[in-house]
């Protein structure tokens, strides 16, 4: 006998599928707390239109009496019919329904207790949505959700737990929350494992929560919910068990829920019971959860904090910023420690890289220069204090203050004696390019200082700081200074100077962000020195921004005289490699002059008065002549 068993609030489905007339004619159909109350023995098929809480209720009879159970759900029970792949049609859903099959799936037990879509220890947002709730919301309601979402996970604290698996391997971690899942259901939690999901392996899974920071956490939601993309990879934030037995001890009591249902607190048993269930379900169910029989447990959860010290500091919170291990932190700071003293090699490399980068200005060689900016040491003490002003290491700061002076003015020292040597007194192009810092400079400095402080605290990429070195030049700026020094040229030190300035406060503070950013500092020890060096570079873009204002002007003088043709009474006459230059007070502007002939004595005067008067002030004139033929 086929049973049809709904509940009473859907009785005006159960009206439309009778005036349908596709059921069998000795269908039995009745409600189920009747069917529940009278169990009776006749049954062979069942199929049923109800709730989660009531179908669940069936499943018992059906495993005992080993028969097919067919769900009929209703048009509003979305999660139900994504969760297993049933037809959105009514006529093609009671078809399935009524189809017997022979294919059995697993069930997954949460204190002996039946899930059938999601059991949810603790807070997991955004692993325990199911995203038919709003994959057809506009892009404000999901930012809306976003938001919400955040708010949920700011609140959040990690808690101490103690998972056991079959095998008896227990693990010690720290998150905020865990979703158990059997099948692929639609949720946030199944896309990002669906390749370790299986309905008849006996195995189920867990999608474990532990942020650890929230910035961390802002990419993993902003990519699924605004994005709408799943991760190729699991995200920092997530880890994953799979195994036919879990139990999850926590040090705090955490609530758990079942289908949407509030049920109980840890400890918490998620047991798989392996191809119990005759249930009809759609073909895509299948694609989705694999039918092979893996029989290996699988676990990813090495990413996760697991070591005391990041467990106690999570325990109160999730902090803006990641913190890292202590073992991150002795291996970084060891190493800090080391490079910020000043010893006879960092002082052999300074005055080796000056005299090379020196020499490399004379002879307007920027490969030459390079070279010498991969060979000086300076770049190391400058992270080091930057490290000591972020976690206000007094030791770390005097010693890498000490080490960059002394360097600095070995560099000076040596590029003003190796001036003095040398009998060139010609400013090449190289030495002018560092004598203009901008406040453009400035942002390159701080982008340096990130990359500077990335690489130093990975050692898988140590090997890109020297990249970093050349990207910032800190030992040329101080040669050219060093050259101002031996020309006596109190300008030329100034202008140079102030961009081996610019790029040593740039670094220091964009590098102590960085630290603080990947957790080598709290927020509260920071901020002291964090806001020091935000003043210092502050007032260093005071005159930096004022030469960026100059080099505007420069280029709109540049092309100004570029557009201009000249008539000087009996001819025409065009301007081309326009260079403004300043040098203190003194404004000059080279030039070259094309014409069709020699210039004569007036022609030049009125030439020289007509570029005054388009730029509008006084310079000096500096032109060289081409003829047109």
């Amino acid at each position: 006998m086929i049973y049809y068993i709904y509940e009473r609030k859907f009785k005006e489905l159960i009206d439309n599928i009778k005036a349908l007339k596709v059921l069998p004619e000795d269908t039995k159909i009745i409600d189920i707390d009747t069917f529940l109350k009278d169990s009776p023995k006749d049954i062979t098929h069942i199929l049923v239109t109800s709730t989660l809480v009531k179908i669940k209720k069936l499943i018992p009879i059906a495993v005992e009496r080993d028969i097919t159970l067919g769900i009929i759900p209703s048009f509003e029970q979305k999660n139900l019919i994504k969760t297993f792949a049933l037809p959105n049609n009514l006529e093609d859903a009671i078809k399935l329904a009524l189809k017997p099959t022979e294919d059995k799936i697993d069930l997954l037990y949460c204190n002996n207790t039946l899930v059938l879509q999601e059991a949810v220890i603790g807070e997991a947002p955004p692993l325990d949505l199911f995203e038919n709730s709003f994959n057809k919301n506009s892009l404000r309601d999901r930012f809306s959700l976003f938001w919400k979402t955040l708010n949920r996970v700011k609140k959040l604290k990690h808690t101490k737990m103690k998972i056991t698996v079959a095998n008896g391997n227990e693990i010690k971690l720290s998150a905020v929350g865990v979703v158990g899942i059997e099948y692929n259901n639609n949720t946030f939690a199944s896309r990002l494992i669906t390749a370790e999901l299986s309905a008849t392996d006996g195995k189920s899974t867990i999608a474990i929560l532990s942020p650890q920071s929230i910035l961390e956490y802002i990419g993993y939601l902003f990519k699924s919910i605004i994005s709408y993309l799943t991760p190729s990879k699991l995200p920092e934030s997530v880890g994953f068990i799979r195994s036919s037995l879990v139990k999850i001890e926590t040090e705090k009591p955490l609530k758990i829920v079942i289908d949407s249902q509030n049920f109980d607190t840890t400890p918490v048993t998620l047991e798989t019971k392996q191809t119990l269930l005759r249930l009809n379900v759609g073909e895509n169910f299948w694609e989705q959860n694999s039918k092979e029989k893996n029989t290996k447990e699988s676990i990813k959860i090495d990413h996760l904090p697991s070591d005391d010290e990041r467990i106690n500091y999570l325990s109160e919170g999730i902090p803006l910023f990641s913190h890292a291990s202590q073992e991150q932190y002795a291996s970084l700071f060891t190493s800090l420690r080391e490079e910020s003293k000043l010893n006879s090699t960092f002082l052999t490399l300074i005055i080796l890289s000056t005299l090379i980068a020196t020499l490399g200005l004379f002879i307007n060689s920027s490969s030459v220069i390079i070279g010498a900016m991969l060979l000086a040491p300076l770049m190391q003490p400058i992270i080091s204090l930057s490290m000591g002003v972020l976690r206000q290491d007094t030791s770390l700061i005097n010693s890498g203050a000490k080490t960059i002076t002394i360097g600095v003015l070995a560099v000076a020292f040596t590029a003003s004696l190796t001036t003095l040597l040398t009998p060139i007194q010609h400013l090449t192009p190289e030495m002018t390019g560092r004598l203009s810092p901008t406040i453009l400079d400035l942002f390159i400095a701080i982008v340096s200082g990130i990359a500077a402080a990335y690489v130093k605290s990975n050692d898988k990429i140590i090997g890109s700081l020297a990249g970093v070195a050349i990207a910032v030049a800190l030992v040329p700026p101080i040669a050219v200074a060093g050259i101002g020094i031996g020309w006596g040229d109190w300008h030329m030190f100034y202008t140079a100077f102030l961009l081996f300035i610019t790029n040593l406060v740039g670094i220091v503070l964009a590098a102590a962000l960085t630290f603080m950013t990947l957790g080598f500092s709290p927020l509260h020890l920071a901020k002291k020195g964090v806001t020091i060096w935000l003043t210092i570079v502050a007032i260093v873009a005071i005159p930096l921004y004022s030469s960026f204002k100059q080099m505007k002007a420069d280029i709109s003088i540049q092309r100004n005289l570029s557009k201009l043709t000249f008539n000087l009474g009996s001819r025409e006459v065009k301007l081309s490699n326009i260079k403004v230059l300043h040098h203190g007070k003194n404004e000059k502007i080279e030039c070259e002059v094309i014409s069709t002939a020699i210039l004569s004595k007036s022609e030049k005067k009125r030439l020289k008065e007509s570029i005054l008067k388009s730029i509008h002030k006084q310079a000096t004139i500096i032109v060289t002549f081409k003829y047109k033929l």
